[in-house]
């Protein structure tokens, strides 16, 4: 199984972004606003829900994968670039995507490539696995499946540092007038 590594980030993502819009959905209620109309009080209890079900989803998914939840897992992150890439084609003042419940981290492209990412590595885990606890999914694997779920979680840190600090760092340089590629 190729793709179990970026699924397995993609599933470690999905706990952690939903557990942070859980305990903070305000950042996510604002980033919702700017493409759905509805007051902010209703969509923070929205976002709650939402946020508790992604991670829900997230955790069976990383413990019992299944055609059924990578293909829920995939179809979350189809969801998630198209939000992305609304939200950047509307060109309004998105601070923040909501995401992981950081303010001032906007929607990028890298965002939007990123969720795409994990939504063909999802997909393709649905079409290759069968139902069985994740033990038996990185058993197949050499050592045990121990290097694929290090990598997935090296994986899941560096994608988390694409999204919010690359992102925030590419709206300061732009803040700042700074070109790329310009020395200092």
């Amino acid at each position: 199984m190729e793709l179990i590594g970026p699924y397995l980030a993609a599933c470690l993502l999905l706990v952690a972004a939903g557990a942070a819009k859980v305990a903070r959905p305000d950042d996510t209620a604002r980033a919702v606003t700017a493409v759905v109309s509805m007051p902010l009080r209703r969509l923070r209890a929205v976002v709650r829900v939402g946020a508790a079900a992604e991670a829900a989803l997230g955790a069976i998914a990383l413990v019992f994968p299944s055609p059924v939840t990578a293909g829920l897992v995939a179809a979350s992150y189809l969801g998630f670039a198209g939000f992305v890439a609304l939200a950047r084609a509307r060109g309004g003042p998105l601070a923040t995507c909501g995401c992981f419940s950081t303010p001032d981290t906007p929607a990028t492209r890298t965002h939007v490539a990123l969720t795409l990412g994990f939504a063909v590595s999802a997909a393709g885990v649905a079409a290759g696995v069968s139902a069985g606890w994740i033990t038996h999914v990185l058993g197949d694997q050499p050592w045990r499946g121990v290097p694929v779920a290090l990598l997935g979680v090296l994986c899941a840190w560096l994608a988390y540092l694409a999204m919010t600090r690359l992102a925030t760092l590419g709206a300061t340089r732009r803040a700042l007038g700074i070109a790329r590629g310009a020395s200092a």
